[in-house]
């Protein structure tokens, strides 16, 4: 996929990012890469000024986002594990400009009938079937006046390259002190799987957490009062190269980061060693895009006082409803466990002294965090997301 159109979805989801909720007391996932095609189908058909504020918020010139959109939804089909489609449901009668129509990415095609319930059943089965059942209802307002439906979806799966141990644990400190929490932990011996990068709120301590399909996820975990939105737009400043972050191989000994502690210690092997905690989460979210419609750019494209897609329909069209349902769950699956148990007995003798100094590294994420996924050759941010509450056992 082009580097413009990688740049161009990365910055809408740093755009929304920023529009998090501060405090970080609600938890959060949400794909700029699911309303970026759609966006930019919109303005393919868009005129006067809707047609502007799109390309403004898609970041390229509205003549080239129909061919951005195609592109970027073929380069998505080539990632392993991860599934993508798009529908079209128009109303019987509506015309639609071939033009515009001949631009579309392969997908369904079909009737709204002009009975909700009906339609809404037949929208929600495709929903369903294209997320292999992790999004059971299309997130769209429907009625009778309702004309034109134009959906995307985006289903991952992914298994870590390293899995997880599964525990049980109570956390000492912060807001989730003394709850029982399904903790996931592991050990490697590469330490710049995690760094630290810096931005307006201070510093944001990043794990990359690799996956067998060429999709990584990043935990990201900042400053205890930095706004969420500080946070992760730091954390995808630091995962898209556009922000330098350090690994903890070149980190100064002591607490270079949030939930970070670096040291040399004496051990029996020369061998670095980083030590990983965190928690298993599970994360559903309802956005209504019309709430963030600048962001978007569709506040004149809401405007049912006139039309705004000639390019679509010789009938005059308006935005009724621009909604995304999302679900992150993050997890030891596909971890397998075994156990072996050994008694032995021998003649004692005094312990022998660590003959190294090694480096060690521990990072925990025990307290609200952040999470990207992300594509590791073009680094498109597929996702993001807040972790408020944890997964308790």
């Amino acid at each position: 996929m082009r580097n413009s159109t990688v740049r161009a979805v990365n910055h809408l989801t740093t755009r929304w990012a920023a529009a998090q909720a501060p405090a970080g007391d609600t938890s959060s996932v949400f794909t700029a890469a699911g309303v970026w095609p759609l966006l930019a189908l919109l303005a393919d058909g868009s005129g006067g000024a809707a047609r502007a504020e799109l390309a403004h918020a898609l970041g390229i010139p509205a003549e080239a986002a129909a061919g951005a959109a195609r592109e970027l939804l073929a380069a998505l089909a080539g990632v392993r594990g991860l599934r993508t489609a798009t529908g079209l449901w128009a109303k019987a009668g509506l015309p639609l400009e071939e033009d515009w129509s001949a631009k579309l990415p392969a997908g369904a095609r079909g009737m709204l009938t002009g009975n909700p319930d009906a339609d809404a059943k037949t929208l929600d089965a495709w929903a369903s079937d294209r997320t292999g059942g992790l999004i059971e209802r299309m997130p769209v307002l429907l009625d009778e006046h309702s004309l034109l439906v134009l959906a995307s979806a985006l289903a991952l799966r992914l298994r870590w390259i390293q899995p997880f141990d599964e525990a049980y644990g109570e956390p000492f400190a912060g807001p989730w002190a003394g709850r029982p929490v399904r903790t996931l932990v592991r050990s490697t011996s590469l330490l710049d799987r995690v760094r630290v990068a810096h931005g307006p709120s201070g510093a944001v301590t990043l794990l990359e957490v690799v996956g067998t399909a060429g999709v990584d996820v990043h935990l990201v975990l900042g400053e205890p009062e930095a706004p969420v939105g500080d946070t992760l737009t730091t954390a995808i400043a630091a995962v898209t190269k556009a922000l330098p972050a350090t690994g903890a191989s070149l980190l100064p000994d002591g607490s270079p980061g949030p939930g970070l502690a670096v040291a040399a210690v004496a051990a029996y092997s020369p061998e670095p060693r980083l030590d990983i905690e965190t928690v298993a989460f599970e994360v559903r979210s309802e956005h209504d895009l019309l709430d963030h419609a600048r962001l978007f750019g569709l506040e004149a494209a809401t405007d049912s006082d006139r039309g705004h897609f000639p390019g679509i329909s010789s009938q005059p069209l308006a935005i009724a409803s621009a909604r995304q349902s999302a679900l992150a769950r993050f997890h030891a699956e596909g971890f397998e466990a075994a156990a072996v148990t050994a008694f032995g007995a021998a003649a004692g003798c005094a312990p022998t002294r660590p003959r190294y100094r090694a480096r060690r590294a521990e990072v925990y994420f025990d307290r609200p965090f952040g999470f990207l996924t992300v594509h590791r050759t073009s680094r498109l941010v597929l996702a993001a997301g807040w972790v408020a509450e944890p997964d308790s056992p």
